[in-house]
């Protein structure tokens, strides 16, 4: 009866001792296992970046209102200014830009200005499907206690003259200073209420309320400040007809 020679397991097939080629055979996988871990990792940090915070929302939301005042002319702020305006540090503000520009919200734009070489235009368009569609399920809206605060969603004037408002408390931002009473609803960013009693700015206040609505209203109400916030982005003439690029550029780089 022939002997059968076996031949000598290796570490892949069960065996206890390695092969020959078992040392060459560990490199490439472990090799393939350190580039597996560097993709992740740049995936992961690539996804952290461009993640929207809330703060951005109130950033973008501060740009829109800037823009689409009536105003001859352009009006371009720094960021310096944009952050001064909304209570917020620079390095705040310019983070929030830089996620807005990745997430395709605002676009750098280069200009014959040798004083503001880049400036950044809102994508209206997008702009509009992120505030209407995304902003209700990236930040949702839980009601507080009782406080005292700034009017906002459906109790904003903005809306009130539309709805029918019952006998139940109505939302407000938490602020030691405001003239309304009703059951706490967090701003978008802390700093809002302040940035609004500092330097007030009616129609930035109409844009965070209606967010508001939509982030926490009825089916109802949610509809009318949709409306009503494409009516502000596009020009109240125009509506949802014109989706045009906005004229002016506000924020320079």
């Amino acid at each position: 009866m022939k002997s059968h020679k076996l031949a000598p397991k290796t570490l892949y097939d069960g065996g206890i001792e390695p092969g020959p080629n078992s040392s060459k055979l560990f490199s490439i996988r472990d090799s393939r296992i350190a580039n597996r871990r560097a993709i992740l990792s740049i995936s992961s940090q690539a996804e952290v970046r461009t993640m929207l915070k809330p703060q951005d929302i109130v950033i973008l939301l501060k740009i829109l209102s800037t823009m689409t005042l009536p105003k001859e002319g352009s009006e371009i702020l720094s960021q310096n200014r944009l952050a001064a305006l909304l209570c917020m540090s620079a390095s705040e503000v310019n983070a929030g830009i830089k996620r807005l520009v990745l997430a395709g919200l605002l676009s750098p734009v280069i200009t014959d200005d040798p004083k503001n070489k880049i400036v950044f235009k809102p994508n209206r368009k997008a702009c509009e499907e992120c505030l209407v569609s995304g902003v209700k399920y990236f930040f949702p809206v839980k009601l507080g206690a009782y406080s005292r605060g700034i009017a906002t969603s459906y109790a904003a004037p903005i809306l009130e003259e539309h709805l029918i408002l019952g006998d139940d408390p109505i939302p407000v931002w938490p602020y030691g200073d405001g003239d309304k009473r009703g059951l706490a609803l967090e701003p978008l960013y802390s700093s809002v209420p302040k940035s609004l009693a500092q330097f007030p700015d009616q129609l930035f206040y109409e844009l965070l309320v209606l967010v508001d609505a939509i982030r926490s209203g009825r089916a109802r109400e949610r509809n009318i400040a949709t409306q009503l916030l494409k009516e502000k982005l596009y020009g109240e003439s125009q509506g949802r007809k014109s989706h045009g690029e906005p004229k002016n550029v506000r924020v320079r780089g």
